[in-house]
């Protein structure tokens, strides 16, 4: 059976994966743009967990047709014969199903909305947010593998999220925009309007197109990054390891006056990229 991790870039656009430099990243297939079932991180992740990953929208197809055949391949994947969808059921766990099959499942998460204490939280041997939202590298020190017993990693990055910074750079001059989890814990000074350090809606002048385009800039340099750390990452990882790496969802930089991503319907929130593969 294989190793398997999988490697979610948090918020990270197709088109800013695809005009970055990854020849770490592209040893393990080709790109492909797909479509992410949500537009914000939860329950991308969640659907991700029940063993689904991003699809393709194809037409003059039955959507129960792009399940089996999803589900399915997993078959080359863990190198198990016969999977496919019933044998999910009833959990509709991939942490679950593994654990079923022997696999030690973990999970390492960069965004605090994605914590140990939420609903994610199941079928994992161990389940951890890292104590820095922007620092991969960390979480590849706490990788363990053991050749007699095969191992799931899922890991979600946190260096293509807003603000795009990597380990010992800051982001002092961009406005703090509270994700869900930092909503809820300034809540009351929302509604009781103490607060007035807390920016709910960025400044007029944060939608300088010339600032956006910056900021998507910045993503695109924080993937090549990124790529840096894959070659730790192979040489942690033994060689009968298969990896999926794509995105949540996407971001948006100012198209059509949208920034970001969750409560927004646009095509470039929900397009993604996703390559699986083992080494060559």
């Amino acid at each position: 059976m294989n190793n398997l991790l999988w490697i979610i870039f948090d918020s990270c656009r197709f088109d800013t994966f695809q005009a970055a430099k990854t020849p770490n990243i592209s040893r393990l297939g080709p790109v492909e743009r797909r479509y992410s079932y949500a537009s914000w991180t939860v329950p991308s992740h969640a659907v991700y967990l029940m063993g689904a990953g991003p699809h393709h929208s194809p037409r003059g197809v039955f959507a129960s047709e792009v399940y089996k055949k999803d589900f399915a391949n997993w078959t080359t994947r863990l190198g198990i014969e016969g999977i496919s969808f019933r044998g999910f059921v009833p959990q509709l766990s991939l942490p679950a199903f593994l654990k079923n099959h022997g696999y030690r499942t973990n999970a390492f998460v960069s965004l605090p909305v994605l914590n140990q204490t939420t609903i994610l939280n199941q079928h994992f041997d161990h389940y951890e947010l890292m104590k820095e939202h922007n620092n991969f590298n960390a979480m590849l020190d706490k990788l363990q593998f053991d050749s007699a017993v095969p191992s799931f990693y899922f890991l979600n990055i946190g260096e293509t999220h807003y603000p795009y910074t990597i380990p010992g750079e800051t982001a002092a001059d961009l406005p703090i925009l509270h994700g869900l989890h930092g909503v809820f814990k300034h809540m009351d000074d929302f509604l009781k309007e103490k607060d007035e350090h807390i920016v709910d809606k960025a400044p007029s002048d944060f939608f300088h197109l010339e600032r956006l385009a910056a900021l998507k800039e910045k993503q695109r340099k924080n993937v090549e990054y990124l790529d840096g750390l894959f070659e730790k990452l192979y040489q942690l990882a033994p060689r009968n390891t298969y990896y999926l790496v794509t995105s949540d969802h996407g971001e948006l930089f100012g198209e059509d006056g949208y920034f970001g991503h969750g409560p927004v319907f646009h095509e470039k929130v929900f397009e993604v990229f996703f390559l699986e593969g083992k080494l060559n």
